[in-house]
Formats: C-alpha cells, structure tokens, sequence
C-alpha cells in the first residue's frame, strides 16, 4: 500500500519545469513552531531530481531573503507568511539557469516606459520609498503606478496619506524580496495574467503521470 505524505497546502505551481526534464514542481505552504514555513516538492522520480529540488530551494533563500528551516524547508526571518511575495520568489527561482549563480536583484531598475532610473529606498520598520531619476516622462505618476505594482505582487500596503511608500505588516527589512518584485511591478498587470493562466492550467502530476 502507498503511503500519504503529508506535504501541506499547495499555493503555487511549476507545471512544466524547462530546467527539468518538464517535471511539474510545487510550493507548499506548512506550519510549524515556529510560524510559516514552505516546502518545494515533486512526485517526480528521474534522476538527480533530488540535486534540481535543492537548487530551487537555494535559489529561492537568495531571491527571497528566506532561511533554512528543519526538513529542508524555508521560512521568513520575520516569521510571516508573505503569501504573494514567496509565490513569486518561487516561480522566479524556477526559472533560473541552474548553470548560473542565484543573486539578489539590486533595488533599482530602468522603467523602459518612461525612460525614469527607478530606485527603491528602504526608510526601516518595512517602509520602502519609491523614486525616480533621470529625463523620463510623467514622473508622479509612473513613481505611485510601480509602488502600486509592489503593492499587488507582495500583498503589502500602503503607507497612509502618500503615493510613493509601502510598508510591509511584519515592520521588518525584505530587501532581497522588493528587489526580486521590482523589476516586474512596471509590468504589474502582465505578471498577475501570467501567473492566472499558469495555474488555470497546471495539475501537480502524479508520480506515474511523470518521467522518471
């Protein structure tokens, strides 16, 4: 007889894995003593899926600002869920090259729509500042559109009375996190359609639906 494993609750999805063999990989989310904590998992078996499931986790402790947890699994420092922002961090590490090094992203961009150096400031106690630099058109409203995309990509709020601050709920520093959300929040929109239509269709497969 099989037996049940108790992975917890999927929250996102790979189904098709390019790096990989096409395998379907998902995140889910437990909890433990400690608060929130996430599992990266596959029912497939091929060989040296072990070695592609680590990269995913390692990957993911860059691009997230995540650490280790027991049982090879991450969690936040500040001990919150952050549920939109590690869906994304997740899907972000699945794309990279394993061949290549998993680096933060700086926290500045070229908004390529109006030409503006986006930089974000972290002002402490989870308040991020977004500014603007250089010729570029429709400053204001480019600053408060790319702090609204931050918003909706990392289900974090904004800070009362502007349009250029955003505050995480935990009060704590998600550098890494706003750095990896950053370069797609002038494409806020795109993103959210994509991630709709990817899990519209995508199954996490059995393992006798996979290779290997």
């Amino acid at each position: 007889m099989g037996q049940t494993v108790d992975i917890g609750r999927r929250i996102e999805l790979v189904p098709l894995d390019p790096h990989f063999g096409d395998i379907s990989i998902g995140l889910y989310r437990q909890h433990d003593d400690t608060g929130p904590v996430y599992q990266v998992y596959t029912y497939s078996r091929r060989e040296g899926v072990e070695d592609r499931i680590a990269f995913v986790v390692k990957a993911m402790g860059v691009l997230g600002g995540m650490e280790q947890a027991s049982g090879g699994r991450l969690r936040f420092p500040c001990g919150h869920e952050h549920h939109m922002g590690v869906k994304r961090v997740f899907l972000e590490a699945c794309k990279l090259d394993p061949a290549g090094p998993a680096e933060p992203r700086p926290l500045e961009i070229l908004d390529k729509k109006s030409g503006l150096q986006i930089q974000v400031l972290s002002e402490g106690d989870g308040v991020y500042r977004v500014t603007a630099h250089g010729e570029g058109k429709d400053r204001e409203r480019r600053i408060s559109f790319i702090a609204g995309g931050l918003m909706k990509l990392a289900e974090i709020d904004e800070v009362s009375g502007t349009l250029d601050q955003v505050v995480f709920p935990c009060a704590r520093v998600h550098d890494a996190m706003i750095g990896q959300l950053l370069v797609r929040a002038p494409n806020v929109r795109a993103v959210l359609r994509e991630q709709e239509a990817v899990l519209s269709r995508g199954v996490l497969a059995a393992p006798s639906q996979q290779d290997g």
